[in-house]
């Protein structure tokens, strides 16, 4: 798909490779497995109703689609920065400048807010400090793993990610047993599943919002690839693994949540996991949860911060960032990119101990679209890239299914829910602003690189 990447190759810093396959994928699960499933699923039921299901199976598909382009990019052109980089090549430089600090904006403005649900978390198990201190105590932690190595956090990550793949097979397992009726307490079968649309098709569109967001950062496997060995057969592996499971994993999860506990049910919205647990009385277990979803949000942490930085040494390498972003330490960790990264993790933390959970609420409401931009551009550039590679005749690692048909079909059913979006008060505001702040970050971006150009 065109020239090979540069931007990791002939910068002034170096990353070095450290990342296996199985990192890749215990990377992207432990970045997509986080607050979205263990309380978004909850959120969505209560959206959208049994219909539910139908939104997570429709997120579902789109993820799949993207996620084979992106490995169709990755696998022939591994680059730190990943789909800013792709967007670049395929629709120029500004768009590669929206796209990649677009990202790592939510990249950075979602550690601040991982850190901070996990602190509440801790704080409600055991105390001891203020969620505040434990939130500051995470940002250090997780900034100073980050700049021990690739290798060192990758095998951190699989472990972290580890855990929370074998609750979830358990609590799947352990639902299905309460509804099949083999546990002491009676099955409420379908009993629970009342009207399939109660909020109607709003309901369902801003469900659609919330699931996406839930599914964010499984991209981050094709910035991972560009620090692993052999990384085009590695990507291609870990994308043709990696979002079978997610699917099995929410969507099974989604069905077990929507047969056990009705939609009217207080624990949608606090808990469900708990709540089923709860109710198929299984309450040891239940208690065990606080410290999964913890460990979880850590993970998921620990994994965007990983990919924030990333991507800001490929816009340093770029010159679309400081060129300060590029430097690296010995053991080739870009550490300006990872301390830049968690500044804004700082930041907010302090700042919500003085006004609260608003500063977070606006800088994720700022951002909370991105995903659906991130998805569209790649769908784009994979459009773009692919018809280029073939009157180039170059030969592909891996290909998208269907192409161009299904990649089209794709980018439609992004922008049907970007109209739905629109038409729900709840997320119109989020659609607009992210969009808002995208063209301006597009137009900054041409503005720069024609000044570069003159200056050259």
């Amino acid at each position: 798909m065109g020239d090979s990447a540069r931007d990791h190759t002939d910068a002034d810093g170096h990353l070095k490779k450290g990342l296996r396959p199985r990192h890749l994928i215990m990377m992207s699960l432990g970045s997509a497995i986080g607050a979205g499933l263990f309380v978004g699923s909850g959120q969505g039921i209560t959206l959208a109703g049994p219909a539910a299901l139908l939104s997570y199976a429709i997120i579902g598909l789109i993820i799949v689609s993207v996620m084979r382009m992106l490995g169709e990019l990755a696998a022939a052109d591994p680059n730190p920065g990943a789909f800013s980089y792709y967007v670049g090549k395929a629709l120029g430089p500004g768009a590669g400048f929206m796209m990649g600090w677009l990202w790592w904006i939510q990249m950075t403005v979602v550690v601040a807010a991982e850190a901070l649900a996990a602190a509440e978390g801790l704080n409600g198990l055991i105390g001891v400090l203020p969620t505040w201190a434990w939130a500051l105590i995470f940002m250090t932690v997780f900034s100073v793993l980050n700049l021990s190595g690739a290798a060192h956090f990758g095998e951190l990550e699989f472990w972290l990610a580890l855990i929370k793949v074998l609750f979830i097979v358990v609590f799947l397992a352990l639902g299905a047993a309460y509804l099949f009726g083999w546990l002491s307490e009676p099955s409420p079968g379908l009993s629970n599943v009342g009207e399939i649309m109660p909020n109607g098709i709003g309901g369902i569109s801003a469900a659609l919002l919330v699931i996406a967001f839930a599914f964010g950062g499984i991209e981050i496997i094709a910035i991972a690839a560009a620090e692993t060995d052999d990384p085009g057969p590695s990507v291609t592996k870990a994308i043709r693994t990696i979002v079978w499971r997610i699917l099995i994993f929410y969507i099974g999860s989604v069905l077990v949540i929507m047969l056990v506990l009705p939609v009217g049910d207080e624990r949608l919205e606090s808990g469900p996991f708990v709540g089923v647990l709860e109710q198929a009385g299984l309450p040891a277990v239940a208690s065990a949860i606080g410290a999964v979803i913890v460990i979880a949000l850590l993970s998921s942490m620990n994994v965007n911060l990983y990919g924030a930085s990333r991507m800001l040494f490929s816009l340093g390498a770029r010159r679309m960032a400081p060129r300060t972003a590029m430097r690296t330490a010995d053991n080739g960790v870009p550490w300006v990119a990872v301390l830049a990264s968690v500044l804004v993790g700082f930041l907010v933390v302090p700042a919500t101990y003085f006004w609260g959970g608003q500063v977070l609420d606006k800088l994720l409401s700022l951002v909370g679209s991105t995903l659906l931009v991130t998805w569209m551009a790649i769908t784009v550039a994979q459009i773009v890239l692919r018809r280029r590679a073939e009157q180039d005749g170059a030969t592909l690692p891996m290909k998208m299914w269907g192409y161009p048909y299904l990649s089209w079909l794709t980018f439609a059913a992004l922008v049907g829910i970007v109209v739905l979006g629109l038409t729900t008060d709840a997320v119109r505001g989020q659609i607009i602003s992210t969009a808002v702040l995208a063209v301006l970050l597009w137009g900054a971006g041409t503005i720069s690189h024609r000044r570069s150009m003159r200056q050259r």
